[in-house]
């Protein structure tokens, strides 16, 4: 396995219901692992990497949430299965193909990536079974667990005509092992969009 997996620390930002918020910051409650079959990063707590704006306009969207909110985190991402680096593609096309050999043998369709929204897949069944099953092929064979997964993601409209940026363009991180987050804070809470 080529690839370094050591980023520095840093600091995300998780929308969320003000509720669960206010638990976190009392030290009641920690934030739960998402565990959606679409997920973009497989299983973990989901932190926006420096951006408070993105957190807050996450939770604003979203129709379960009644009164949005945003906690801080600073995060080490200790051993991070990084998609940033290049080094990690042959360990993820390793997954893919096996996990594609596993759904063969039992006659199931492999799960797909689906619903384009401005050229971008949004509900990524595929990229979410092949991490989950990286992390289990892992396990399987006695290999360091990875405590986060990070990656970028080209979202949205272009920015500009002609532009190749795109609006919602963004870094996540999916804690996987709560040790990883070192502390919560609460950020100056700004106008959603």
């Amino acid at each position: 396995m080529t690839g370094s997996y050591k980023l520095s620390p840093l600091i995300g930002f998780h929308g969320c219901e003000k509720d669960v918020a206010e638990r976190v910051f009392a030290g009641e409650t920690h934030l739960n692992s998402s565990e959606n079959d679409y997920d973009w990063l497989g299983s973990g707590i989901y932190f926006w990497v420096d951006s408070y704006e993105r957190a807050i306009d996450w939770a604003s969207s979203n129709s379960s949430i009644k009164e949005p909110y945003v906690v801080g985190a600073f995060i080490d991402p200790g051993f991070c299965l990084n998609l940033t680096d290049f080094g990690v593609n042959d360990e993820l096309k390793k997954a893919f193909s096996l996990l594609r050999t596993t759904f063969e043998s039992a006659g199931e369709p492999l799960p797909k990536n689906s619903l384009s929204q401005h050229n971008t897949l949004m509900v990524r069944r595929l990229d979410c079974a092949v991490i989950n099953y990286l992390h289990q092929l892992r396990n399987e064979q006695k290999l360091d667990a990875f405590n986060t997964v990070y990656g970028v993601f080209e979202e949205g409209d272009s920015l500009f005509e002609g532009s190749a940026l795109k609006e919602r363009t963004h870094v996540q991180i999916a804690v996987r092992t709560p040790e990883s987050i070192l502390g919560y804070f609460r950020p100056q809470q700004l106008a959603s969009f």
